[in-house]
């Protein structure tokens, strides 16, 4: 999958945002629901999420340079923390309106109509969001997971605006409708939070998901038993690719060929179960002591 399929999935979120801002804003616009103003400012961060993603994409795909030469994956992590940082600033947005019509209640009109508006916005949300989760998941981008999460968030958001907005025109509560403003803007925080967590956990160089872990140390176990070992393991996530060092202890008796050939296979069944991964292996006898030794990355000082 080459990165300009992956930014056919960013037009895709764009396209979805843009419909649902004009579905959203004639459903606010008809009703004068604070709840729907909510959901509709919340399409704009998508937006920008998803320029931020097209642009991000686009970076990440440029090829490895002399002055980066591990690629420039790690700038997908830029667009999930840019739209972590929008999503938080909505939700302060949205709280702000919500307390103001806390000490200003107005009415609700044309709800039927604008509820109706506000369902198909939703389902534009929902075909796009699985669409770009399918995509993430399956080409491991953490651009277009971070989006379709968030389409997915606001998918629930509007369903819950839907009801509230429906038990206000129901019941004649008006309070119910800021009330479900800031419920949403809570919701909101709690998404934004979280990617930007993720995305200071990969500029960190944070270790690869247990389960790939797991994986790769189902690949050396197998190979212990016949006579090999293993240290140094050590991995991290830039973007869509992973990188995985490792020391292999082979025989000391061995031909150089023969421990490359071993170490070749030993790569390829590990980018069987993680896919996308770059590995760089080391090669050491296993009788000598010194093997075992594996250096620290940062060597700390030590006092008297």
């Amino acid at each position: 999958m080459t990165t300009g399929h992956l930014k056919r999935y960013a037009w895709l979120s764009i396209s979805a945002a843009i419909a649902t801002i004009l579905l959203k804003g004639i459903a606010w616009w008809m009703t004068g629901s604070v709840g729907l103003l909510s959901d509709a400012l919340e399409s704009f961060v998508n937006l920008a999420g998803a320029l931020m993603a097209l642009s991000m994409l686009s970076l990440a795909g440029t090829p490895a340079d002399d002055r980066h030469a591990y690629g420039h994956g790690k700038a997908e992590y830029f667009s999930s923390a840019f739209e972590g940082f929008l999503i938080l600033l909505a939700a302060f947005s949205i709280a702000y309106t919500a307390i103001g019509r806390f000490l200003h209640p107005q009415a609700i009109e044309a709800v039927g109509v604008g509820l109706g508006v506000s369902v198909v916005a939703s389902l534009i949300n929902l075909f796009a969001a699985r669409e770009l989760l399918k995509a993430g998941r399956e080409f491991n981008s953490i651009t277009l997971e971070a989006d379709a999460k968030h389409l997915i968030t606001d998918v629930w958001t509007s369903v819950g605006v839907i009801i509230g907005v429906g038990l206000v025109w129901i019941s004649g509560w008006l309070w119910l409708d800021p009330l479900i403003a800031l419920l949403v803007a809570a919701n909101i925080v709690w998404t934004g939070w979280q990617l930007l967590q993720r995305s200071a956990s990969g500029l960190m160089d944070e270790a690869l998901p247990e389960d790939q872990l797991e994986a790769i140390e189902a690949v050396l176990k197998k190979y212990c038993g016949q006579g090999l070992d293993f240290h140094a393991l050590r991995t991290r996530q830039a973007g869509r690719q992973a990188f995985i060092t490792l020391h292999v202890l082979v025989p000391g008796e061995w031909t150089v060929q023969r421990g490359h050939d071993e170490v070749e296979q030993i790569e390829a069944d590990i980018r069987a179960v993680v896919p996308f991964s770059h590995l760089t292996t080391h090669l050491e006898p296993i009788e000598d002591p010194l093997s075992l030794v594996d250096a620290p990355l940062v060597r700390q000082d030590t006092q008297d």
